[in-house]
């Protein structure tokens, strides 16, 4: 892992998710957020302070050692555990959690089909999965520059894809939404702000 990933990004990062618009819509998502929680993509703890009270403790998947040290400045009284693996591969068994949480993630890991196949093992059958992520949007027109923009993204955001369609995805891994929107972010460019929220179940 070079200096750019694991120092200057996730410096990046922490100053982007700063925004408040940013902010609301993690509130908003985590809302409905219970009991065990695994979260993947979980970077420097950005959804901590978002996390209601029936959240018992959260499972944090991070490969990046530069997020996991600034993670370490964030953490709130949920107890967290941290795993430095993939999300494609979790080391724990079936039917752990409650909660499966994935915000501005599935856009990065190498194999977002894998990641959430993975995230359906994990969860109880009654668990939900958040989700937070931008994505593909149905614009073809911004689409179209999604697609030509995605391999500088790419390189500059540490391997961020702008045109992964997320609904479908989701779905593709075996979950079936409770509900979601989908919308452009305020104060973003169109090819970087079209995010889709919401709660799935197991199909």
């Amino acid at each position: 892992m070079g200096f750019y990933e694991r120092r200057v990004f996730p410096w990046l990062n922490d100053r982007l998710n700063r925004d408040p618009e940013l902010q609301k819509l993690r509130a908003e998502a985590m809302a409905g957020a219970r009991g065990q929680v695994i979260e993947i993509g979980f970077g420097s703890g950005a959804n901590l302070a978002h996390y209601p009270p029936a959240v018992e403790s959260v499972t944090a998947v991070e490969p990046n050692a530069g997020m996991r040290d600034r993670a370490v400045r964030n953490l709130t009284s949920v107890p967290v555990r941290f795993l430095a693996g993939t999300a494609e591969s979790v080391p724990l068994p079936d039917a752990t959690f409650d909660t499966a949480v994935s915000t501005l993630t599935l856009c990065t890991v190498d194999d977002p089909d894998k990641a959430l196949r993975e995230l359906r093992r994990l969860l109880r059958d009654d668990g939900r999965l958040i989700v937070l992520e931008h994505g593909l949007s149905e614009d073809a027109n911004v689409a179209r520059w999604q697609n030509r923009l995605n391999r500088i993204q790419h390189f500059v955001a540490c391997g961020c894809n702008l045109n992964r369609a997320i609904v479908p995805m989701v779905e593709r891994a075996g979950f079936d939404f409770d509900s979601f929107r989908s919308f452009y972010a305020p104060k973003l460019p169109k090819t970087h702000g079209w995010i889709t929220m919401g709660t799935a179940r197991k199909a």
